[in-house]
């Protein structure tokens, strides 16, 4: 359902339903989709033109977050149906988006032929020619409607977050974590996780970036997993306390031998977990948070594992 501001959540049925949100903000008759989902994701994008009374001609921009397969992977295929539309992408995301050779091999690396194909289809390259590069300060002009675009590092380097002031609200991708609606309590108040998945993950760039995604006092953050939240400061609180912690065990994991790090951690990770969630819900079940993390929890580790690595070769541990 859209907001009184004219921003529409629609779920991409990523894996399964809500799980990945991407998002259609309406401004005086135009569009402007935040993030893409996959390539099946583009019915769920019809559709939300439709229900919002728009035609796909009537779309101006599509804006990423950053370009990771999940958010950005059905790009080309949106942007070929919107004849009118422009894509705007972190100039560190925008060759990605001409040539998604190397983001496909990254993705493959991770997560195998058989699964990427699976989840994710075919991408589909954008012309360079419809690209606007977002460098930190960009506005996007949305019928009048200013989108302010910021840099927003620690998941990803080609990471950017969105500022709407209309709706005093920030499209937040993964900069400011993992917001899960089944770890919501009883009367509404939601959990959150950051997420630390390869290969750019860094803690201090991350924490940096809640905070900065906090300084515009947002009455609502909308996120790429899952859907909006409005308790911003005890989340941000939460997400910093957590990251710390986190880079914590990784370093901690480096201090064992290479064949145990990845198992080593991920227990630990999911230690914490549980002990952070049962903090906010007494009542929280391990097995129904290991169902729905488990594969957050192997990429968190090997994100960390990865940013561990590079950080003791540099000499910052």
């Amino acid at each position: 359902m859209p907001s009184p501001h004219g921003i529409h959540a629609i779920d991409t049925l990523f894996q399964k339903p809500a799980f990945c949100t991407a998002y259609l903000v309406v401004e005086n008759g135009r569009g402007a989709f935040v993030d893409t989902g996959t390539r099946h994701s583009l019915p769920q994008h019809l559709a939300a033109l439709e229900a919002a009374g728009l035609a796909p001609e009537d779309v101006d921009w599509v804006v990423l977050t950053h370009v990771h397969l999940d958010h950005a992977g059905g790009a080309g295929a949106l942007m070929a149906v919107l004849p009118n539309a422009r894509l705007v992408v972190h100039p560190r995301g925008a060759r990605h988006m001409v040539d998604p050779s190397r983001l496909v091999a990254g993705a493959t690396a991770v997560y195998g032929e058989e699964e990427i194909a699976r989840s994710y289809g075919e991408v589909v390259p954008v012309p360079a020619e419809r690209i606007v590069e977002a460098p930190d300060g960009h506005v996007v002009d949305l019928a009048g409607r200013a989108l302010h675009c910021f840099d927003t590092p620690g998941h990803a380097r080609h990471h950017l977050s969105v500022w709407d002031p209309a709706s005093r609200s920030v499209f937040a991708g993964d900069a400011f974590g993992l917001s899960y609606r089944e770890f919501d309590r009883a009367d509404g108040t939601p959990w959150i996780v950051p997420t630390t998945s390869p290969v750019q993950f860094e803690p201090g760039p991350m924490i940096a970036s809640i905070r900065r995604i906090l300084g515009h006092r947002p009455g609502a953050i909308h996120l790429g997993h899952y859907g909006a939240v409005t308790d911003g400061e005890r989340l941000g609180d939460l997400l910093v306390v957590q990251v710390e912690r986190m880079a914590a065990l990784a370093r901690e994991a480096m201090q064992r031998p290479e064949a145990e790090r990845a198992a080593w951690l991920q227990g630990a990770l999911e230690d914490f977990y549980f002990e952070q969630l049962r903090a906010h819900d007494p009542a929280a079940d391990r097995g129904a948070m290991r169902a729905q993390l488990a594969g957050d929890i192997v990429l968190n580790a090997q994100g960390l594992l990865i940013w561990a690595a590079r950080a003791a070769e540099e000499g910052r541990t």
